[in-house]
C-alpha cells in the first residue's frame, strides 16, 4: 500500500462517495458485464502499450456514468479522489490513471459494438434472478431529447427520425424517447437506443 492508502484507510468517517462505491462493488456484477465485453475487447494496446485492464476502465465508465462527468473530468476526479482511485484498483505510487482517450477510445468500442444494450440486459437478467426486478407493472416515461431544426448540414435536410411535438404551450424539435421503469421499485429495464 502506499502511503496516501494507508493514510486514506485510517480515518475516521467515511463520506458518501465511499459508501455508494462500496454499494456499487457489491450490487453490479462485475464478472458478467466484463464477459459481455471481454470478446470485443483489444488484447493488444496500440503502440505496442499494453491495453488498459477490462476491469479498470468498466469502472472508470461506471464512474463517469455515475457522476456525469466529461472524459477529461473522470481523469482529473480519479487524481483527486482516493475513494475513486480505489475502486478503480488504481495505486497511484506505481501506475498512472488512464487517459481521457483511452476512455473516449472504450465508449467507442461500447457503442460500435451495441454493448451499452448488453450490459443493461444483463443487469436486469440478474434483478430477475434476485427477484428484484419484475417483468409485471411497468411505467413508460416519455420524455423529449432536443436536437436543433436546423437544416444546415450535409444533405440540407432534417434528421428523418426527430419530429416536433407540442408539450404544454411550448414547441419542440427532437426525438421522443420512452423509458420502460419496474412500478415498484423505479429501476429501469427498457430503454430505447
Amino acid at each position: 500500500m502506499s502511503f496516501a492508502q494507508v493514510e486514506y484507510a485510517g480515518k475516521k468517517k467515511q463520506t458518501r462517495r465511499d459508501k455508494f462505491l462500496g454499494q456499487m462493488e457489491q450490487v453490479v456484477p462485475w464478472k458478467r458485464l466484463i464477459a459481455v465485453i471481454e470478446r470485443h475487447y483489444p488484447k493488444s494496446g496500440q503502440r505496442r502499450r499494453p491495453p488498459i485492464g477490462i476491469v479498470r476502465i468498466l469502472r472508470m465508465y461506471f464512474i463517469q456514468q455515475w457522476y456525469g462527468l466529461a472524459d477529461e473530468a473522470v481523469e482529473d476526479a480519479i487524481y483527486d479522489s482516493q475513494a475513486l482511485r480505489n475502486f478503480c484498483r488504481i495505486d497511484s505510487a506505481v501506475e498512472s490513471v488512464p487517459d481521457a482517450t483511452t476512455l473516449l477510445n472504450f465508449r467507442h468500442l461500447l457503442e460500435t459494438h451495441e454493448l451499452p444494450q448488453a450490459m443493461l440486459r444483463e443487469v436486469n437478467a440478474m434483478l430477475k434472478e434476485r427477484g428484484l426486478l419484475m417483468s409485471q407493472g411497468t411505467l413508460i416515461d416519455a420524455t423529449l431529447i432536443a436536437a436543433p431544426s436546423s437544416t444546415k448540414n450535409r444533405k440540407h435536410e432534417r434528421d428523418p427520425q426527430m419530429h416536433q411535438t407540442k408539450k404544454g404551450k411550448q414547441w419542440y424539435f427532437g426525438l421522443k424517447a420512452h423509458i420502460g421503469a419496474d412500478e415498484q421499485s423505479g429501476l429501469v429495464h427498457t430503454v430505447p437506443w
